[in-house]
């Protein structure tokens, strides 16, 4: 849960591989499913995939269309749109707290 942490609107293409390998472990079946929509600072609708990381809260834009296209063109996942259970375990092993 948010604790009062920074947020931080950021594009998927331009975060770090490690917050990346974070954001698949929270979302194995894939993003879709997680969009939020909020209103930006213009007060256009956006949608975004939400992440909670140690320091910051993170909303990742993309559209239902980009969510799509990320998972079906990441190795990472299989064609059903699920991560891997070997890549899950890796990562897993990565990250465990």
């Amino acid at each position: 849960m948010q604790k009062n942490k920074p947020k931080v609107i950021k594009d998927y293409d331009k975060l770090p591989e490690e917050l990346v390998e974070q954001i698949k472990l929270n979302y194995p079946f894939g993003f879709e499913k997680n969009l939020v929509t909020f209103k930006n600072k213009e007060g256009k609708f956006v949608s975004a995939l939400p992440f909670e990381g140690e320091q910051f809260y993170y909303l990742i834009r993309m559209t239902k269309e980009e969510a799509q296209d990320i998972i079906e063109d990441d190795d990472d996942y299989d064609e059903d749109g699920n991560l891997m259970e070997d890549v899950q375990d890796e990562l897993s092993d990565k990250y465990e707290e």
